[in-house]
């Protein structure tokens, strides 16, 4: 089985990249194949150019989406590892997501519109944020995110989604003892899945 892991955090040794390693050491532990996509890390440019817009007059498909494209080909579980910024994920994974998750790789034009290329692919969404989760609950956040960041894209491009977790309560000089409470949680999920 095959996992993109992608991870959308500037902090190389943050909460979020902790998670994400963690992941990716259970799922290789499990003779899985992890491919992790470290956006800050490969520098990725998250702003969309007019020609990759679907009904640009001249659509092409810039040369850095189709490496990620080649290096996506295959997946079977797409995990996102992001931090809540405004009560929304990262601006690079939302670039990310806009530029590689397009048209010809997730989804293609029909007739009737568009049509799912991911399907029977799997999405596992990881997130964290400085509020607490009751917080982030009440003010209706964690049900946008699940309506935009889960249900919303996994539906445009054809993908189930396996689960959402979602850590509050993450702050700098957080206790080492809840980081790793909250890996093992991380651990635990990936190997169900």
């Amino acid at each position: 089985m095959k996992h993109a892991i992608i991870v959308a955090h500037p902090g190389e040794t943050s909460f979020t990249a902790t998670m994400a390693q963690a992941y990716e050491t259970t799922v290789r532990a499990k003779g899985h194949t992890p491919v992790v996509r470290d956006l800050y890390r490969i520098k990725f440019d998250p702003c969309l150019r007019e020609c990759e817009i679907p009904w640009a007059a001249h659509f092409e498909t810039s040369q850095d989406i189709l490496d990620e494209h080649s290096l996506l080909a295959g997946t079977d579980m797409f995990a996102l590892f992001y931090p809540l910024w405004f009560n929304s994920p990262p601006a690079i994974l939302k670039g990310y997501m806009e530029r590689v998750f397009g048209i010809d790789f997730a989804y293609k034009r029909g007739r009737g519109g568009n049509e799912p290329l991911l399907t029977g692919k799997r999405l596992f969404t990881v997130s964290s944020s400085g509020a607490p989760m009751d917080w982030v609950v009440k003010t209706g956040a964690w049900q946008a995110m699940r309506t935009l960041f889960d249900s919303h894209f996994a539906a445009v491009c054809g993908m189930d989604v396996a689960d959402h977790l979602h850590f509050g309560g993450v702050v700098p000089g957080v206790r080492p003892d809840f980081v790793e409470k909250c890996a093992a949680t991380v651990k635990e999920k990936a190997s169900s899945l």
